[in-house]
């Protein structure tokens, strides 16, 4: 396997808030998106995610509470959680969910 540029990775992507797998490393899906500012609706999954931003920041409801994750910073939003983009989101984002056992 090759490096991959997350940054470009992202910056490539034709849609906003699409993700694109980049990897499957066992049940792991390893994804990018790129985030152009606009909200998102409460949502849940039924699969724990880790949120890292590689630039740019996201802001999240969750839960009921605002959170902002900023560049370098993760975030794990566990499975069920209740969660919403807020306005102003903006960059690139890493995703890895992974199926609970």
């Amino acid at each position: 396997m090759n490096p991959i540029a997350l940054p470009e990775a992202a910056s490539a992507l034709q849609t906003p808030w699409e993700s694109e797998v980049l990897e499957q490393v066992g049940t792991a899906a390893v994804k990018i998106l790129r985030m152009d500012g606009r909200p998102l609706p409460v949502e849940s999954h039924d699969t724990p995610e880790v949120l890292l931003v590689l630039h740019g920041r996201l802001e999240l409801l969750v839960d009921g509470v605002e959170v902002t994750v900023g560049p370098g910073e993760l975030y794990r939003v566990a499975a069920g959680v209740r969660h919403a983009v807020l306005p102003g989101s903006r960059g690139a984002l890493l995703i890895v969910e992974v199926p609970e056992e």
